[in-house]
This record gives C-alpha cells, sequence and structure tokens, in this order.
C-alpha cells in the first residue's frame, strides 16, 4: 500500500509567478536586467504589473539594485517606477524597526513622496507610482489632508478605476489601526465592491476589511475575551457578505488557471469562508487555490501553515 503523500502548503512568495521569481532571484544576486526585461514584458497588464512591482520592491528593499538599475539607466521610467515602491517599503521596515508610536521620521516621508512624483512623471499612464503614495499615505502621524488623499486616489482610479493593491492600501489607510475607524473602512470596502464589474476581485475588500478589524480587536485585547467577538466571522452579515463576494468575483471566473495577482485575495476569503463555516463555498476556494497559500489573513488567527492544512483537510479539499 503505498503512504498518502502528505500536504504542504506553498507559500512561494512569487505566488506562482515564474518569470517573477526568476527576477526576485536577480535581485538576491544582485542583478537588475531581469527585473528591466520582466517588466518590459508585462506592459500595461496593470493587475499583473502591480502586483509584481510590489514583490519587486520587497526585494530590492534589502539590496541596491534598485538604485543601481535607476543610475545605469536614469530614463528608465520603470526603474523609476520601481525605485519608488522600494523607498515606501523602506519606509515601512524603518517603522516597523522602530516601533509604532515612536514617531516617523517626515523628510525620509517626503522623501518617499517626491520619489512616487517623479516616478508618475516619468511613467504618466502607470497608477503603480499612485499606488505607491496610498500606501507611504499611512506613516504620516496625522495621515495626508483629505484633498490630497483624494487626489492621488483619482490618479490612480483614472489609470486603473479596479485596481486591487490601491484598493486595499486606502482601506488600510482608513482603519481604525492607521487613521479612520471601522466603520469608515467598512464603507470604503462595501461601497468599492459595489462598484465593482462582474468579475472583478474587489468584492473581497469586505473580508480584508473583516480580517482587519480582526486584528485591530485582537490586538487590543492582549489575550482578553471580547463580549461578542466569537461572531466576528459567522453572524448573519458577515455570511451574506462572503456570498455576495463569491456570486460576483468567483461564479464569473473561467475555468482558467487562477492568475499569481489573485492568490492573496483568495486566501482572503478562503479563509473568511472557513470561519463563517461555509463549507461548500471553503471546499471550492481551495480546489481553486491547490498548494497555494498567502501568511495573511492566515496568521492574524495562529500559524498560518497549520491553519491552511487543517481547514484544508478538515474540508477533504483536493486540488
Amino acid at each position: 500500500m503505498v503512504a498518502r503523500r502528505r500536504f504542504v502548503p506553498d507559500f512561494d512568495p512569487a505566488f506562482g509567478d515564474r518569470p517573477l521569481a526568476e527576477a526576485l532571484h536577480d535581485i538576491v544576486i544582485g542583478r537588475w536586467q531581469g527585473v528591466r526585461d520582466l517588466l518590459g514584458a508585462t506592459g500595461d497588464n496593470w493587475p499583473l504589473r502591480t502586483h509584481r512591482i510590489r514583490l519587486l520592491a520587497h526585494a530590492a528593499a534589502g539590496s541596491s539594485a534598485a538604485e543601481i538599475w535607476r543610475a545605469a539607466e536614469p530614463a528608465s521610467p520603470d526603474a523609476a517606477v520601481l525605485r519608488a515602491a522600494t523607498e515606501v517599503v523602506r519606509s515601512f521596515q524603518l517603522v516597523i524597526a522602530a516601533g509604532r508610536g515612536a514617531g516617523t521620521d517626515r523628510a525620509r516621508l517626503d522623501a518617499a513622496v517626491r520619489s512616487c512624483f517623479a516616478a508618475a512623471d516619468a511613467h504618466p499612464g502607470d497608477p503603480m507610482p499612485w499606488v505607491s503614495l496610498l500606501t507611504v499615505a499611512r506613516l504620516y502621524e496625522d495621515g495626508v489632508p483629505r484633498r490630497e488623499l483624494r487626489c492621488w486616489w483619482d490618479e490612480m482610479r483614472r489609470r486603473d478605476p479596479y485596481n486591487v493593491e490601491g484598493h486595499v492600501q486606502l482601506l488600510r489607510y482608513h482603519s481604525a489601526r492607521w487613521h479612520g475607524t471601522h466603520g469608515r473602512m467598512y464603507d470604503f470596502a462595501r461601497d468599492a465592491a459595489g462598484a465593482s464589474p462582474p468579475g472583478s476581485p474587489l468584492p473581497v475588500l469586505v473580508q480584508i476589511a473583516r480580517a482587519e478589524e480582526y486584528r485591530y480587536v485582537a490586538d487590543a485585547a492582549q489575550g482578553r475575551v471580547v463580549r461578542g467577538f466569537d461572531q466576528h466571522w459567522k453572524h448573519e452579515l458577515a455570511i451574506t457578505e462572503i456570498r455576495r463576494t463569491w456570486e460576483r468575483w468567483i461564479l464569473w471566473r473561467t475555468d482558467g488557471p487562477v492568475a499569481p495577482q489573485e492568490i492573496g485575495e483568495l486566501n482572503y476569503l478562503v479563509h473568511a469562508a472557513c470561519h463563517a463555516g461555509l463549507r461548500q463555498e471553503a471546499r471550492g476556494l481551495f480546489q481553486l487555490l491547490g498548494t497555494r497559500a498567502a501568511h495573511l489573513p492566515w496568521a492574524y488567527t495562529g500559524d498560518a501553515a497549520e491553519q491552511f492544512t487543517r481547514w484544508r483537510t478538515h474540508l477533504g479539499a483536493t486540488s
């Protein structure tokens, strides 16, 4: 009898995007040419481009690859966009290292913003510099003036109205963890979800908001029991919204493979479906994902690998 192979979730940093994985490896060994070729081949596929630049920036933040490329090809719009995104990631890393509440280096944040504007000038049609601005906005202690934030948002939407990463960044800006409230965050998520076209992943913003609220309340409770919080994932509205996301996004998908840029959002949806007790929807989502896991939001509720594996096994999902 052949022993059944043990399931191991795949937390691939490239989410199954092989060309991206090769470019990430190039950054590790100090090469930038593969990154240039990758972004050139990506073209104006904005969802894929935004996803790739975000992950490339996280890799480049620990190296000098973005700066070396910018110096070697100062006229390259792609080099300018990646450099700006990398500066934003570094700004977040400094805040994390110092600890929230330790104050922010305003001069460094302003420099990152100038880098984003330079990237927008270099590549006028690209939404990514505006996504980067919406991202770094969270780090200003008092936020960004409403009119300015609205301008950045409008510029991003003018280039890519349903850009998922840009929506996620503004959702987090409006969260209680940063510069808003749970109510503002949910209002934004529901408005964006309702305005999205069939087949767009944007309805999952509501599940992302629910995960953000869980994280905020759980962190504040520091292990204490919060009255009524056991129903956070499974009350009537939460279940209705998961089903609405399923109907507006998943049921409109084709039978083709899941795009790498959808893996993160699918993990948010299956996580919510599992905790809400929606077995059929959760099983179908696990089958779509196969082995492809993302650390968030599973890490908000425990060990990511253990939870992904346990829920998948419990539901009898097979890839």
